[in-house]
């Protein structure tokens, strides 16, 4: 629980700006594509910053380690409300991405330590509602407070829910955790020569980038393409945030038995329907219901990639699972800083209607790679 509310926060601030890109474009003069790399800049802070501060931090306690990541989170936050220009705004965000990265990794590690066996996934799940229910209740929220009170409001009530996921963390994280071995470089370099692991992770990036070709740009396709106005765009993010939660925990229980199997129907299917929304976007009723599918969809995956990268890295690198974990977290990013720049170019190139069914292609990709990893799981396994 006391994971899930710290992701809740952070999974807030990664998201809000995609409400509130038009609000910020607007107050600082400057393109939408910019206002972009607000989402781009801030997946890469989590990128780089993942798993070189994961290494960094291996020897501290897990419970002191995640109650300094949220005094990071609300230091950035902070700075990001007061910020009068976007290179300030973008620095802030990059310097929240740095504790985003981190408690992923080890939130994951933690969940997974604290179950049987054969809950992990579910339990990883339950963490990362943390994160759906932010993208149900959070980034509607956080762009109607944008709206009606300016963008900076909400950068200070996401700074107040890391206050919130401190108290929760304090009393509520057991002290007693089961500390993650010692991870030496030799051991990061084997995760990164090894062939199985690079191959979930370029699933991963894929597989969850895909969606944010389009996702990034959702209010002004919303707002330009099918004609909603700002309010009701609010309403229909909130419907997208209720269909990812329901997806993630759909998607926890389907991975349980066999990830590798499960990954590559959904990534079918929300490829598929990335395309189909092309076609539908310009219509009110049939863009609604293809935008709820697609977050159906869209974290649909999470638990599974990472419990597939888990079970990976226990097999092959058995002490540096943390950073495995962290490495995973830094491809979840990459795949959103590649979708949301390939999506300013295709804004800026042919238009906003060509985002969705180029992130399909992006996805086809993650399923042809997870065909790929399924084969050589059932070499190994003879």
């Amino acid at each position: 629980m006391a994971l899930a509310i710290s992701a809740f926060g952070i999974g807030t601030t990664e998201f809000v700006p995609v409400g509130l890109l038009s609000t910020i474009s607007n107050d600082l003069n400057i393109s939408i594509t910019l206002a972009g790399l607000l989402i781009s800049g801030y997946a890469m802070g989590v990128a780089f910053g993942a798993p070189i501060l994961t290494a960094l931090t291996n020897k501290m306690s897990r419970k002191s380690l995640l109650m300094a990541l949220m005094v990071i989170f609300i230091v950035g936050n902070s700075v990001s409300a007061i910020s009068s220009s976007f290179g300030l705004l973008l620095v802030a965000r990059i310097i929240t991405a740095f504790s985003h990265g981190v408690f992923f990794s080890i939130g994951s590690t933690i969940a997974a330590d604290l179950v049987p066996e054969h809950k992990r996934a579910s339990a990883i799940a339950f963490m990362f509602t943390g994160l759906t229910v932010a993208t149900v209740t959070g980034v509607p929220l956080g762009t109607f407070i944008g709206q009606t009170f300016g963008w900076r409001a909400t950068f200070w009530g996401v700074a107040f829910l890391g206050v919130i996921g401190i108290i929760a963390s304090a009393i509520l994280v057991p002290k007693n955790l089961k500390d993650a071995p010692p991870s030496k470089f030799s051991d990061q370099m084997k995760i990164l020569k090894n062939g199985p692991l690079l191959l979930a992770f370029a699933i991963t990036a894929l597989g969850y980038g895909g969606t944010f070709v389009a996702f990034t740009y959702l209010t002004p396709i919303l707002q330009d393409i099918t004609g909603f106005t700002p309010k009701v765009v609010s309403v229909i993010l909130l419907v997208y945030g209720i269909a990812v939660a329901i997806g993630n925990t759909v998607g926890g229980k389907a991975a349980d038995k066999n990830p590798l199997k499960a990954l590559f129907w959904m990534f079918v299917a929300q490829a598929i329907i990335l395309v189909i929304l092309t076609f539908t976007a310009p219509f009110k009723i049939a863009g609604v219901i293809t935008i709820f599918l697609l977050g159906l969809l869209a974290f649909m995956n999470v638990p599974g990639l990472q419990v597939l990268v888990v079970k990976l890295a226990e097999r092959h690198a058995p002490s540096a699972v943390n950073v495995a974990s962290a490495l995973n977290i830094a491809a979840f990013n990459v795949g959103i800083a590649i979708g949301a720049f390939v999506g300013g170019l295709i804004v800026d190139s042919i238009g906003l209607i060509h985002t969705p069914w180029i992130g399909g292609v992006m996805v086809l990709g993650a399923v042809l790679l997870t065909a790929w990893s399924a084969m050589i799981e059932k070499r190994t396994a003879k």
